[in-house]
């Protein structure tokens, strides 16, 4: 065998120039696969991050009214909805791959928030327990946060993001300021901020506006949820916020919860808790992405069948070229298998070497792509691995018809041959 690989080696570097254009088809087959490869890879994990955001690995479990809009409790509580305690939060926390969970109430759009004159327009109020913050993946920046004694004293204490803090206060120190909302004081005790922020990709037109529009909050405001009923007057079911282990549990964690909150909805309106299932949404725009490029995959596959007729036709050539050669070695001995096994090596390895370089302008080209166009690309081992063996496989195929019409030889004619 690595007498075969040598004479091999010899044959392609005595005719350097034939082989590289021998190789070309193979080559522009194998880069263009693994340019297109790495660029769905690199767009399906951008549409993951795009949709599920600063990677907390946060689950949304909310009242939805007909499984597809979000009902808002200005509309009047629920009937058959039962307001969520502790011993329901621990419940969701021990469900498998559930790091944490909390329990919410909540007002998107509010305005009714202020420090002095100045009123914070179109923010959101979240009335939540100690688990929230931790949760949905908030770290203080300054000051404190929610400590039980706040809750078992029915403290009126607030946290704020950043937004809603440069809005309310500008250039001045939030900590220890009074804010009013609905007409009631509450001590901003701390600011917030994700501990994982993740900055948006846009890549068109659309994105931007999506992000615009998406990201257009005015600042969050967050209070106990024991003191939540000195705002609305009323008490009312909660929403649940569940943190996933990972990315790939979070369908299977919002599933659960929603269906361990629904066992005691007696409601007869079609109000039921509902899971936003980003992963899903995920994987439909996955599906999409690939099925799309697929298509682009089967018109490279067409160089690779181009690259191996090419193979098929050199190796051709190389056996009419060697045909007193073969003679010789027959004539001494040589069998037939032996003949074919050099043959097929020389195949192989020529096709292999196209593989290998195809890989390399492949890779090349996805970076090229990437500075070009901003597409992102994300390199696949696996499918660098499978190009180099389709490759190699490609030469041991079409070598074959070449490599048994060389064993086949009869060795007078053969020595005869001029």
């Amino acid at each position: 065998m690595l007498e075969n690989i040598r004479i091999s080696f010899q044959g392609i570097w005595g005719h350097k120039l034939r082989s590289l254009l021998t190789m070309l088809g193979i080559i522009i087959g194998i880069a263009a696969i693994i340019a297109i490869v790495s660029t769905i890879k690199g767009t399906n994990e951008q549409i993951k991050q795009n949709l599920i955001g600063s990677g907390t690995n946060t689950v949304n479990v909310r009242l939805t009214e007909s499984g597809d809009w979000d009902y808002e409790m200005e509309y009047g509580i629920p009937s058959g909805i039962p307001v969520l305690d502790s011993s329901t939060r621990d419940e969701l926390a021990e469900i498998e791959h559930v790091e944490d969970a909390t329990l919410y109430m909540s007002r998107t759009s509010v305005d009714y928030i202020y420090y002095n004159s100045t009123a914070l327009q179109g923010g959101e109020l979240i009335g939540a327990d100690i688990h929230y913050l931790n949760t949905c993946g908030y770290i203080v920046n300054a000051g404190r946060d929610f400590q039980e004694s706040d809750y078992s004293k029915y403290r009126k204490v607030a946290v704020m993001d950043e937004t809603a803090a440069d809005s309310l206060f500008a250039d001045e120190n939030p900590i220890g300021k009074t804010i009013d909302i609905n007409g009631e004081p509450f001590i901003v005790i701390g600011t917030i901020e994700l501990a994982s922020q993740y900055e948006y990709e846009i890549t068109s037109v659309d994105e931007y506006y999506e992000y615009v529009y998406d990201s257009a909050s005015s600042g969050l405001v967050i209070i106990p949820d024991t003191v939540w009923n000195i705002i609305a007057q009323y008490d009312e079911p909660q929403n649940v916020k569940l943190l996933a282990d990972s990315t790939d549990n979070m369908s299977s964690v919002g599933k659960a919860a929603a269906e361990l909150l629904n066992e005691n909805v007696t409601n007869t309106n079609d109000i039921k808790y509902r899971a936003e299932d980003i992963q899903e949404t995920v994987e439909e725009m996955e599906q999409l992405s690939s099925s799309t490029n697929q298509q682009l995959i089967w018109i490279a596959s067409i160089s690779l069948l181009v690259g191996g007729i090419g193979v098929m036709n050199i190796m051709l050539v190389s056996v009419t070229e060697r045909t007193r050669e073969i003679g010789l070695k027959k004539a001494i001995g040589a069998r037939k298998n032996k003949i074919l096994a050099q043959f097929l090596t020389e195949a192989a390895i020529l096709t292999s070497l196209g593989g290998i370089i195809g890989i390399i302008t492949g890779i090349i080209l996805a970076e090229v792509i990437y500075k070009l166009s901003g597409v992102p690309v994300a390199i696949s081992i696996p499918a660098t691995v499978l190009a180099f063996a389709f490759s190699t496989l490609i030469g041991i195929v079409f070598g074959f018809i070449p490599s048994v019409k060389a064993a086949n030889l009869d060795p007078i004619v053969a020595l005869r041959y001029e």
